[in-house]
């Protein structure tokens, strides 16, 4: 690798609190199957599809960094060069960079949450990043629409509707004037005025989504790091920080006073060149960093923020919620197929050759069916996925479902709405209603269920 390329960072996670009981400390976020496949599956490809090869995965916890290390080594060893840094469990994301800043030595890292599910070209972003000279330059997406039908159950029905994020861009729409997330989304919109004279105008969105994909320049990121030892979250502390401060920079580290001039290294003279070539016209930070009257002594020194908007055409959504998990296991065998890596069958549908159906049973469309499980007679499979090696009774019925791997389902139950995880066994007759099953749990013949998270003891 030569000082110029990027490295990459994939924040992967370890036992997200927000998705128990789905995950567990013998299934770890990384590896909860969407569509049957891991879940940081998604991001892997992804960024080998961007020719991003080379790639530290940090992972929350040592026990959960041996499992998702073992995975990759199993399943990437020929393709990507992957070094799996475990981190101790709630580091935030912030404190979890500051534990891997020893493998950091490009200019450029690209920082990628584990959870990710798009296909938004990553090239594209980091080409982005350097035609600007950018300090951070972050994705952002459409924000996504949740699902109407199934749920999230149990604990996640009485939290309050999802918070949005509230983006300023300039009228470029390709610099970063304002970010608010979280509880900040509540409060009234406070602008620096010196930031909103310099662009002009501001525009607000509330449509767009923090991806949690950034590339930042690490010299600049790393001193953020050190100077500000509480800063815990990328999202809600580093990047308000870098927006809030760019056009009174106080984070370049060898005191020069030009915008441009932040690598310590020497390429911002190339840096600059390659930002002639793209850009017709300076940006607002350009015009404000030299006087306009020509009286000041030297150029002011500033930062660039700049905004990767994503296509609307684009998929993108993160795994960080019970109803994310729902609403993204049903988007990939639905409208965004093609982020599945399978063959769908005419029938709009994936069945494993080594699956069994019995008599009248129907697997309708939207549906996958893993390898070697089997269904008995008069079943009904609707927009649900089915993990490998279930055993599934006669008269089942399952609706917009997610059934994970070894799963035993007894005659006659109905499951609507619910994540159902590896080894649990359903008796006879039992009924599920937008509901989550924890591994290994076993629900009794004849009771039913409904907005229930259920978990063993």
């Amino acid at each position: 690798m030569t000082k110029m390329d990027f490295q990459v960072v994939v924040l992967a996670g370890g036992t997200s609190k927000n998705l128990v009981p789905l995950v567990s400390k013998d299934l770890p976020k990384p590896l909860l199957p969407v569509a049957n496949r891991p879940l940081l599956s998604y991001v892997l490809e992804l960024l080998e599809s961007s020719n991003l090869k080379d790639l530290i995965v940090v992972v929350e916890g040592q026990d959960a960094a041996v499992k998702v290390g073992t995975w990759i080594s199993n399943t990437y060893a020929a393709r990507l060069h992957v070094e799996v840094a475990a981190v101790p469990e709630d580091v935030g994301t912030a404190g979890a960079l500051r534990a891997v800043a020893h493998y950091l030595t490009a200019n450029d890292i690209l920082v990628v949450s584990g959870d990710l599910v798009c296909n938004v070209p990553l090239g594209a972003v980091a080409a982005a990043h350097r035609r600007h000279d950018a300090v951070v330059t972050s994705l952002l997406c459409a924000t996504p629409v949740p699902s109407e039908t199934g749920s999230s159950g149990g604990k996640d029905k009485a939290k309050k509707p999802a918070r949005y994020n509230i983006i300023g861009l300039d009228p470029t729409q390709q610099f970063l004037l304002f970010v608010a997330t979280g509880a900040e989304v509540e409060k009234d919109i406070k602008v620096q005025k010196s930031l909103l004279q310099a662009a002009g105008e501001m525009e607000i969105r509330a449509d767009l989504m923090d991806a949690h994909l950034y590339a930042f320049k690490w010299s600049v990121l790393k001193e953020v790091l050190d100077q500000n030892e509480t800063f815990q979250s990328l999202k809600q502390d580093v990047l308000p920080y870098l927006v809030w401060s760019q056009l009174r920079s106080k984070v370049a580290s060898d005191g020069a006073p030009e915008a441009e001039n932040w690598n310590e290294n020497g390429a911002s003279q190339n840096s600059q060149s390659l930002l002639s070539q793209h850009l017709a016209t300076p940006s607002f930070h350009d015009i404000y960093a030299s006087d306009r009257n020509g009286f000041s002594p030297a150029p002011r020194r500033t930062h660039k923020c700049c905004a990767y908007i994503a296509d609307k055409s684009k998929y993108c959504a993160r795994l960080n919620s019970i109803q994310a998990f729902n609403d993204i296991n049903r988007d990939v065998i639905g409208e965004a197929s093609h982020l599945s890596g399978y063959s769908f069958s005419a029938h709009n549908n994936v069945i494993h050759p080594s699956a069994e159906l019995g008599l009248k049973t129907t697997v309708g469309p939207q549906c996958m069916l893993g390898e070697g499980s089997q269904l008995g007679d008069k079943c009904s499979v609707k927009r649900s996925l089915i993990g490998r090696h279930c055993r599934i009774g006669s008269n089942v019925k399952v609706a917009n479902s997610v059934v994970m791997n070894h799963v035993t389902i007894g005659d006659g139950c109905s499951i609507q709405g619910s994540a159902v995880c590896s080894n649990v066994q359903l008796h006879e007759r039992a009924v599920l209603k937008d509901c989550q099953v924890g591994a290994g749990f076993v629900v009794t013949a004849g009771s039913e269920h409904k907005g229930e998270s259920l978990a063993r003891k």
